[in-house]
């Protein structure tokens, strides 16, 4: 956040990120989507956006918008 504020100020166009509609979002790895695989009366089903709740969910999506959100830019 601090980075984002340091590149920003100045700026004619302040923006704020809302990362919440885009959490599915982040695409599971082939190799790894069995390991979100669940059973219900319907099937067996496994995730292809990456769930809420799973282990360290938080730090890849957080990682993800770090990474798009500082595209292009001097590190």
């Amino acid at each position: 956040m601090d980075r984002m504020l340091q590149e920003v100020t100045g700026s004619e166009m302040p923006y704020m990120l809302d990362g919440s509609p885009g959490y599915n979002q982040v695409l599971v790895v082939e190799d790894n989507k069995a390991e979100t695989a669940f059973t219900t009366s319907w099937g067996t089903f496994a995730y292809i956006g990456m769930p809420f709740g799973s282990m360290n969910a938080d730090a890849t999506f957080h990682r993800a918008m770090l990474d798009f959100a500082f595209r292009g830019t001097k590190d």
